[in-house]
């Protein structure tokens, strides 16, 4: 039988190597939101996992656009008949763990509650200034909404659903 090349220099190879990468996220993001449906997965270790998959994500995907090598990510998942509805929901759609677009806040001390709604207001205000500095490229706000959006969920009996799910239908736009 005969050998097959799958590349013939480094740079075919590391291409390849960065379409597997890309490959291997989506399909681990698909089986981390199974494991989190069926709740063989806590809450906090699905957010540490997922959202570091989402950053591993975008910037594999962010590498390979501006090489060339796909056009976009769903495209990919097209080419590739990669089904996976959850992590196309997660990585394209939302772009943050369900546990931040859904979380309940539980019962927290009074002093955890302070810091809570200190980082909030400080990822507000971050936020708020980069908007008043005129920053509008995507990889500038995303980063700033996102942060805002998890500190902003994280504050225990927050009556902010509206603003909640405004941030929401603004990062929905922005992951895209």
């Amino acid at each position: 039988m005969e050998e097959v090349k799958l590349f013939d220099s480094t740079r075919e190879r590391r291409k390849l190597d960065d379409l597997g990468d890309l490959y291997a996220l989506i399909k681990t993001t698909e089986k981390l939101e199974k494991a989190f449906a069926r709740d063989a997965i806590g809450p906090d270790e699905y957010e540490r996992a997922c959202l570091r998959l989402i950053s591993q994500f975008k910037a594999s995907e962010s590498a390979l656009q501006q090489d060339g090598s796909i056009e976009s990510a769903d495209t990919f998942m097209q080419e590739y008949r990669m089904d996976c509805p959850r992590a196309r929901e997660r990585l394209l759609r939302c772009g943050v763990p369900a546990t931040v677009l859904s979380q309940s806040a539980g019962n927290a001390d009074a002093a955890e509650s302070a810091v809570r709604v200190a980082e909030c207001v400080q990822h507000f205000i971050t936020a708020m200034d980069a908007l008043k500095l005129e920053q509008r490229a995507v990889d500038e706000v995303q980063p700033l909404l996102s942060d805002l959006m998890n500190s902003l969920t994280r504050v225990p009996n927050a009556r902010v659903d509206a603003g909640r799910s405004k941030l929401a239908d603004w990062l929905l736009p922005l992951n895209a």
